[in-house]
């Protein structure tokens, strides 16, 4: 592998337009934000080096033996984030990028792309969230509040406003500038006699001297430094590949793997149906955060491969084979998996391990994944097994840390316990004892489930343990029984509350003793009315007041603020008996 004359930047870019280079399946997405290609490009002005780069060269005899995809030539945050296969019949040979796409497409996108990234404060639904920008740089002077010497942004077109202290030149169009004295010219038109502004002297030499600079850097100096590699054995390329990306700002461990198996899958693009997946699985219910190493350690775990860690040897030829011969069903699993746990009332907001879903998913897998298994009533008492032993799992952090040994032994009860209900009792019994264990005792219930609050996931949880016969296919709040909004010093002083308890009042709002699950219609239309004055309201019969305490576990007393802190009380004990019975 030698070490090459370096190109110009102008060179480069001009190649990857015309997808002369390109990037392997083996490499990962674009990951940089806007802020770092302006940095980036501050680095290259002021000269400072930016790495080296590794391209594979492949000749036209072997071009169509691998998968390519083109270089990200327009960058939006939601609809535009996943690189393009690139078509490259008739191609006379390309260069595959191993080392520095980041760099390379940042550089691109500067030059020749737009960037897309959500405003502040603006709703994402609002369709001018993500309004496309270029990149400029600010001829006149150095950025405020910033470390960086020039000042680069990405800039939508109304925001391109030249005055007294700012004129922005869009960085494209160095690329047109074929002569040095194009960017003399340039300045004098624009700055040094400029027809609207009285510029200084110094803005107008800083002006010629930070273009001059620009210009050099991308249309003369040799500033993409790189190694060459031109074997077509794929083995040593993915063999470089992994040392190359193995220090500094490593890659994203699921991305290396992924690119692996995009390599080894014979019928499948493995980076196109995993991306896919995932977005699919992230659009049910209220949403999911499922990701790509996700989905990775679920096909291992559910292709029955006998080693489950996350390491490259795992992703050979012969395991790639297997999970692509049963990728169809694997994805079927998952999905069903995602589904009930969503008919539970979870969200990727309150889902706090994604890995949860895997043994959920191996059981469904292992009883013919029936399609009818979110909606049936006949396997109430199968669901409500695994909805315990979820809700158990997620409060009792059984997922965190090195989750491999858990996965591999609830696999094995699930197998051996063959086609009969989900073994949650087996697996309460597995792990008595161990630091794994889904058993609660009095102490776990006292110290950690009663001292929940609003916000947490744990809390909405716990909450569904105590509401046992809520539908969470309809959409449900967890509602602060005692409004938060009134809990401030003025309207508790309105309420004749004594001045040594109203701190008391305010630091215990968002306790869990003060929370209850809602029909979010029904949350809707209580909003900030006092408790009582809404209880008095809506259970107007004493039936009615009954079934409400009963079902929300509310003592039996006048809910006035006087009588807040009373009430927190007997409710948390009515909560630990209930809690107790279901956990003891």
């Amino acid at each position: 592998m030698a070490y090459e004359t370096p190109l110009t930047i102008a060179k480069v870019i001009k190649d990857i337009s015309s997808n002369r280079y390109v990037l392997p399946s083996i490499q990962r997405e674009y990951v940089w934000d806007a802020e770092q290609i302006e940095k980036l490009f501050d680095s290259l002005m002021r000269e400072y080096p930016i790495g080296t780069f590794l391209f594979w060269e492949i000749s036209k005899e072997h071009v169509g033996d691998y998968d390519f995809y083109a270089f990200m030539k327009s960058y939006h945050e939601v609809t535009k984030k996943h690189n393009e296969k690139v078509d490259l019949k008739g191609s006379d040979g390309v260069i595959a990028v191993l080392d520095g796409q980041q760099r390379l497409t940042s550089i691109y996108l500067g030059l020749k792309g737009t960037y897309a990234y959500k405003r502040k404060y603006v709703s994402r639904s609002n369709p001018n969230a993500y309004p496309t920008r270029k990149l400029y740089l600010n001829l006149l002077g150095e950025p405020n509040n910033s470390d960086n010497k020039y000042d680069f942004r990405f800039l939508i077109p109304k925001e391109v406003k030249n005055d007294e202290n700012n004129y922005w030149f869009e960085v494209g169009k160095i690329l047109e500038m074929k002569e040095d004295g194009d960017v003399s010219l340039y300045v004098n038109d624009n700055i040094s006699f400029s027809d609207y502004f009285d510029y200084s002297k110094e803005q107008s030499r800083f002006a010629i001297n930070a273009l001059s600079k620009l210009y050099n850097i991308i249309n003369k100096a040799g500033t993409i430094s790189y190694y060459k590699e031109d074997s077509t054995e794929l083995d040593k390329v993915l063999n470089i590949f992994i040392r190359v990306n193995s220090g500094g700002t490593k890659l994203n461990y699921s991305d290396l793997l992924l690119s692996i198996a995009s390599a080894q899958w014979d019928n499948h693009d493995a980076r196109e149906e995993i991306i896919e997946f995932v977005d699919e699985v992230n659009k049910i219910g209220d949403g999911f955060r499922i990701d790509k190493d996700f989905v990775l350690k679920a096909a291992l775990v559910l292709s029955n491969l006998k080693d489950i860690a996350f390491k490259v040897d795992n992703f050979n030829k012969k395991n790639m084979s297997t999970i692509e011969s049963q990728w169809d069903h694997i994805k079927k699993t998952v999905r069903q998996a995602v589904l009930l746990v969503s008919s539970f009332g979870y969200s990727g907001e309150t889902l706090s391990s994604n890995n949860a879903l895997i043994p959920i998913a191996y059981y469904l897998m292992l009883i013919g994944n029936p399609d009818n298994f979110v909606e049936s009533g006949n396997n109430k008492k199968d669901k409500e097994k695994i909805k315990k032993w979820l809700i158990s799992s997620l409060l009792k952090k059984v997922f965190s840390g090195q989750s491999d040994n858990v996965l591999r032994t609830i696999r094995k009860i699930i197998e051996d316990n063959g086609t009969n209900e989900f073994p949650l009792e087996k697996i309460q019994e597995k792990f008595k004892g161990t630091n794994k264990s889904i058993l609660f005792t009095e102490d776990d219930i006292n110290e950690f489930l009663l001292n929940l609050k609003y916000g947490k996931s744990d809390t909405l949880s716990t909450l569904m343990l105590l509401y046992p016969s809520l539908d969470f296919n309809n959409k449900f709040h967890i509602d602060h029984i005692y409004p938060k909004s009134k809990f401030n010093k003025r309207y508790l002083q309105k309420q004749e509350i004594e001045e040594n308890k109203i701190d008391e009042y305010i630091e215990s709002v968002n306790n869990i003793a003060n929370l209850q699950l809602l029909a979010a219609k029904l949350n809707e239309e209580k909003l900030d009315t006092d408790f009582y004055e809404w209880f008095e309201k809506h259970q107007s019969t004493e039936y009615e007041k009954i079934n409400y305490r009963t079902i929300h576990y509310l003592p039996n007393i006048e809910y006035s603020y006087e009588n807040y802190l009373q009430v927190m009380e007997e409710r948390r004990k009515l909560l630990k008996d209930q809690l107790c019975q279901i956990l003891i």
